[in-house]
């Protein structure tokens, strides 16, 4: 193995691994930076890494475009709350800037409390690992929170785990354990992969490596896939379930009644480790693949050979994503697609999906962050009565019980935002962002931390302190955010220069943590704290360092074990012992313990009097490769590969209304409007669009009202901040009503 640093004539090479900022999900992409006299050379892939092996996108490929783009902020910068909106920023020091956090934050916490305060992190970047307990720990607040309506990503997923499992998120297993991958010998190769609700191609969520897909697929792997839209996965597959938006649940509970009828249970695996069998039987009689067929619009035929596929084959995995997540009844749609997993018996199988428990990695300082807080102000955090599922499984806030505290003031008020790897006025987690920049702009004092001015930071903030890149600082990487970790991996300070005035996120944590809870912080370098945070695993930041990356060890099985339980026995961490294909906890939020249909709470069948008026059935938020999110809009050769925001029409539907490729069109619905350009695109079922989400423009006037054009193509005003589940849980994200009218230009 190659060394992780060498340097030749002036030249350094460091392999690493990726993260963020810019933005990125936790894959732990092998990186290997090349850099001469301090300025980046290039940026490779490195073929040594265990999962990537070599492979990287556009984004990692392009980031010396991104270290030294014309936009980025390299140093602290303040503004008077009276100019918010305006471009009067003043460059100041760290110095300077922690005084005025500590001003305010003291001065919050005297006047309304510390649960005034909160802090919003972004999706899935590496700010991720630290911003809640920065909260609990630094500014004292329980109020630290994803903002996303429903805490629509990811969350849905992990709570269904936790409550039927009692275990981590489930993920498909692609031999991410084993050093010798799928050469393995205790690796067998799925039969049949559903990727359901999920592109991971382009979107690698959550830390699954979606190349692995094809190499899946190269070693024999089938494909099921289950979406709106064709992707290049569905194209490929055996079975393509092309659903309408939003009915995810219809069409896995119509293949579990095949399952369940044509007896293709693993009945030795459901009778040890299953709760519920009988009952979930019976409920499944009430959906045949017929009523599915009407539902969905997914043929019965293309249903049940999809089943018997999966459940005649042994082993079989699945790949699910954030559709299930982003829809009123998304719980119950990802414990229907688990009840699939485990009636066929394959949890915790060689090639079926892989089980763990949270990573020990940072657990010992979440946990005294949290403890710090005491159980008066954890009592206090925003998380309203009707949501208690959400309140016993997560370590938040509720993003829509702060935003209803925020704009009454009630029960107290929300005076100061701190912002983690987030842009919540321009990208995907803010439904309604008017309504949010509106109490944003109410606040005390607000500040940002990123590598660019962001409409969010234009529009409210009082504080802009500038990130490092990925490849200027050290931190750890580490897939599913410790929920299902099969490796960790080093990022690293390449000796790229770029002056003393940028920070990253750890680093602020450390800085803001020393003045203001100094107890709570020893450590004086982010190497310190990450050989602190590293200790119960047995490894120093240095020794991760030298490896680049440190594969976790792993146990099929693990039921039988006794590796899920804090007890030791066998089983599940559940109150049954079992998987739980009844909720014997779900009952007590009132919410159903079988899994269920719900039609979407806007929709041709739920709401047919404004379908009339909005005839279309809009669904958002499938990622392009050269963007993440909001991010990457002003870097010139991602911004060549996706120039504009697009809206996709099928060409029946776009000949129905008048429309043709690179038409601009106004999508409008009761909550909102915006202005996307037209793809017309077989692959996209007629009488649905499917609208982008993110777009902002760098190039116009940052200043408000324009605010760099964040509301000419935010697709997020037409999504509302309601029709959230009994348990707290998923929003209408991808499933929604809207009307389309041809216009002139972007700014008709």
């Amino acid at each position: 193995m190659s060394e992780w640093r060498e340097e030749h004539d002036g030249v350094i090479t460091t392999r690493a691994c990726a993260w963020s900022p810019p933005g990125c999900h936790p894959v732990s992409c092998g990186i290997v930076v090349t850099v001469k006299d301090g300025k980046l050379v290039k940026v490779e892939g490195d073929p040594e890494h265990p999962i990537t092996q070599g492979r990287l996108c556009p984004r990692c490929l392009d980031l010396k475009e991104i270290e030294y783009n014309k936009d980025r902020v390299l140093h602290p910068l303040k503004r008077d709350p009276k100019d918010r909106g305006k471009d009067k920023w003043v460059q100041t020091t760290w110095d300077e800037a922690l005084d005025l956090i500590e001003e305010h934050v003291n001065k919050i916490k005297q006047e309304y409390g510390p649960e005034s305060i909160m802090v919003l992190q972004g999706t899935g970047r590496e700010a991720d690992s630290y911003a809640f307990s920065f909260g609990y720990s630094v500014l004292g607040t329980p109020n630290a929170l994803f903002s996303m309506s429903g805490y629509s990503c990811y969350g849905p997923r992990t709570a269904v785990a936790d409550y039927v499992l009692g275990a981590g998120y489930p993920e498909l297993d692609y031999a991410a354990y084993f050093p010798e991958r799928y050469n393995d010998p205790r690796y067998e190769v799925p039969k049949y992969i559903i990727i359901w609700g999920k592109n991971p191609l382009y979107s690698s969520g959550d830390g699954f490596f979606g190349h692995a897909i094809i190499d899946l697929m190269k070693l024999g792997s089938k494909l099921i896939t289950v979406d709106p839209r064709v992707t290049w996965l569905a194209a490929h597959s055996e079975y393509f379930l092309q659903l309408r938006p939003g009915t995810d649940a219809i069409v896995a509970l119509a293949m579990l009644n095949v399952i369940v009828n044509e007896d293709l249970v693993d009945h030795d695996f459901v009778d040890k480790w299953c709760y519920g069998y009988k009952a979930l039987a019976e409920r499944v009689q009430e959906y045949p693949p017929s009523l599915a067929e009407t539902v969905s619009g997914v043929p019965a035929e293309t249903i049940i050979g999809a089943a018997r596929a999966f459940g005649s084959n042994h082993p079989c995995s699945v790949a699910w994503g954030l559709a299930l997540d982003e829809a009123k009844n998304g719980t119950q749609a990802g414990a229907a697609v688990m009840d699939l997993i485990a009636l066929t018996g394959n949890f915790d199988v060689p090639g079926g999906v892989t089980l763990a428990t949270p990573s020990p990695f940072m657990s010992e300082w979440q946990a005294n962050a949290l403890e710090a807080l005491g159980p008066d102000l954890w009592n206090k955090r925003a998380v309203d009565p009707e949501w208690d599922g959400f309140r016993w499984t997560f370590a938040s806030a509720h993003p829509d019980s702060i935003l209803r505290y925020a704009e009454r003031g009630k029960p107290y008020p929300i005076k100061m935002c701190w912002f983690f790897g987030s842009n919540p006025v321009a990208s995907t987690a803010f439904a309604e962002p008017d309504r949010w920049l509106n109490v944003l702009l109410k606040m005390d004092f607000n500040v940002d931390q990123d590598i660019v001015m962001t409409p969010t930071a234009m529009a409210c903030c009082d504080l802009f302190l500038p990130l490092k890149t990925t490849i200027e600082h050290q931190g750890v990487a580490f897939p599913h955010f410790g929920t299902n970790t099969h490796l960790l991996g080093a990022m690293e300070d390449s000796g790229v220069e770029i002056g003393e005035d940028c920070k990253s996120d750890l680093e602020i944590c450390i800085w803001a943590g020393k003045r203001l809870n100094p107890e709570a912080w020893p450590w004086d370098t982010p190497a310190e704290f990450l050989t602190d945070a590293l200790k119960p695993l047995g490894y120093t930041y240095e020794d991760l360092q030298k490896n680049v990356v440190i594969q976790q060890e792993f146990h099929y099985k693990k039921y039988e074990l006794g590796l899920l339980r804090p007890d030791g026995e066998q089983g599940f961490n559940t109150a049954t012992g079992k998987i739980e294909l009844k909720s014997t906890i779900y009952p007590n939020f009132g919410e159903d313990g079988l899994p269920y249909y719900e039609e979407p709470p806007m929709s041709p069948y739920s709401t047919p009097e404004l379908y009339k008026k909005y005839p279309l059935i809009l669904t958002t938020g499938a990622r392009n490769i050269a963007m993440f999110h909001s991010e990457h809009r002003q870097m010139p050769k991602l911004r060549e590969i996706n120039p504009d925001p697009i809206m996709e029409i099928n060409p029946e539907t776009a000949k129905k209304y008048g429309v043709e490729d690179g038409n601009w069109v106004a999508i409008e619905n009761p909550y909102g409007r915006c202005v996307e350009k037209v793809k017309v695109s077989q692959g996209i079922l007629p009488g649905v669009v499917h609208a982008q989400h993110g777009w902002w423009y760098p190039e116009q006037k940052g200043e408000a009202p324009n605010l760099y054009g964040v509301w000419k193509s935010n697709i997020n005003t037409l999504i509302p901040n309601e029709h959230i589940s009994k348990m707290g849980y998923g929003a209408n994200f991808k499933s929604t009503l809207c009307k389309i009218t041809k216009v002139d230009s972007l700014d008709a």
